[in-house]
């Protein structure tokens, strides 16, 4: 019998991976189930993206390896793009590396950095990656709580009392998912200085910016944060390009270039087509996010009105995919509150204990669902 490595023993198959296999079985069986548990853009991407794809596949270069570093042009763009929208100077040549999505950079990052038996701070609740890469990694994860007395954003007073002596990379992920809170420029800075002060390197991972946010915001607007920092971004919500597989990562030269160490080991480059629809992407009007977030906010405020028939609460004022609901007091487990709501009403949503133990009693409707299937669970509600 083969046996398993020891970095597997403590990662379990993703919620969503095995989760779904029970939704499509339920659909195939001939269930009307309405998915509202996956923050997958169901809204096309530009027009001009998909021609510019397209336009690339004739191109002598199309089905060639590609550069490890991402076509000079796309390195372009996202310097571009990040001067247009969040004020920041890059160069393109050293400090931004586009990635085969940015999920890949958490892996990157982390192989990168943390040796077996170093620690990092992981948000709880959190994106489930985090915690499953460190453990991966063979490192230590340590929890750091956020809640929504303190606006699910670190207590800082907090985490200077922990035993930080190990500690290499701190995750931290704002506009935060599954909440949707934002940070303030003040609260990033404070955490830049903490971090540097304590020599680890802070990660902000960043996709949803531009959806339903009021104010734009990268954590390497911060002074001196190119000294401890990267950022992470993602094409996948912002322009709905999720099944392209686009992201990048911003940070100094010697960061960049310690993370393309991993890289250029675990891939050929990204696809010609892909890139060229990424520039193009990258060069989209601040009417495009416009466009797409009148669609989010009216699904919202239907998921809202569906939250309410639930005797959920939740923050009006929250950024992202997503609306994070508090149960009420009575649902003690939000899986089974899940579970019955999927056999008895069809309607798929999210538990919030899979983001972590303070994500309990709390659920997560996905705004990728079209007004149509909304109304529907809406009505499903009311039966």
């Amino acid at each position: 019998m083969i046996i398993n490595s020891n970095r597997t023993k403590d990662v379990q198959e993703y919620y969503f991976s095995k989760k779904l296999k029970e939704v499509s079985k339920l659909i195939n069986q001939g269930e009307p189930i309405i998915n509202m548990g996956i923050g997958s853009p169901d809204i096309f991407p530009s027009v001009k993206v998909i021609k510019a794809l397209k336009m690339s596949l004739n191109d002598p270069s199309a089905h060639k390896y590609q550069s490890y570093y991402g076509l000079s042009e796309l390195r372009s763009a996202i310097s571009n793009f990040y001067k247009s929208f969040f004020g920041i100077n890059l160069d393109p040549s050293k400090q931004v590396l586009p990635l085969i999505g940015s999920k890949e950079g958490i892996m990157h990052i982390s192989l990168a950095f943390l040796n077996p038996g170093d620690k990092v701070l992981i948000p709880n609740p959190g994106y489930p990656t985090y915690l499953s890469v460190t453990k991966l990694v063979e490192a230590k994860p340590l929890l750091y709580e956020l809640n929504e007395q303190n606006g699910w954003f670190p207590n800082i007073e907090d985490l200077e009392k922990k035993d930080l002596s190990g500690v290499k990379i701190m995750w931290i992920n704002y506009p935060h998912m599954p909440s949707g809170a934002s940070a303030k420029i003040e609260q990033f800075e404070k955490l830049v200085s903490f971090t540097r002060k304590n020599n680890i390197l802070l990660v902000n991972d960043n996709p949803y910016s531009f959806i339903l946010n009021k104010s734009l915001l990268s954590l390497m607007s911060v002074q001196r944060s190119f000294d401890n920092c990267l950022e992470l971004n993602s094409l996948s919500k912002s322009f709905n390009l999720a099944g392209w597989r686009v992201g990048m990562l911003i940070g100094s030269e010697n960061h960049i270039s310690s993370v393309m160490k991993v890289k250029s080991n675990m891939d050929s480059g990204m696809f010609y087509g892909i890139q060229k629809g990424a520039i193009e992407a990258l060069s989209l009007e601040i009417s495009w996010f416009e466009s797409i977030n009148k669609i989010y906010s009216k699904r919202r405020k239907l998921v809202w009105k569906l939250a309410r028939l639930m005797k959920c609460e939740f923050d009006k004022d929250s950024s992202g995919l997503f609306v994070w609901a508090k149960l009420p007091k009575r649902f003690k487990n939000s899986k089974e509150f899940v579970d019955r709501i999927l056999q008895e009403k069809k309607l798929f949503i999210a538990p919030g204990s899979i983001f972590g133990s303070n994500g309990e009693g709390y659920v997560r409707f996905s705004l990728c669902v079209s007004e149509k299937n909304i109304l529907n669970a809406i009505k499903r509600l009311k039966s």
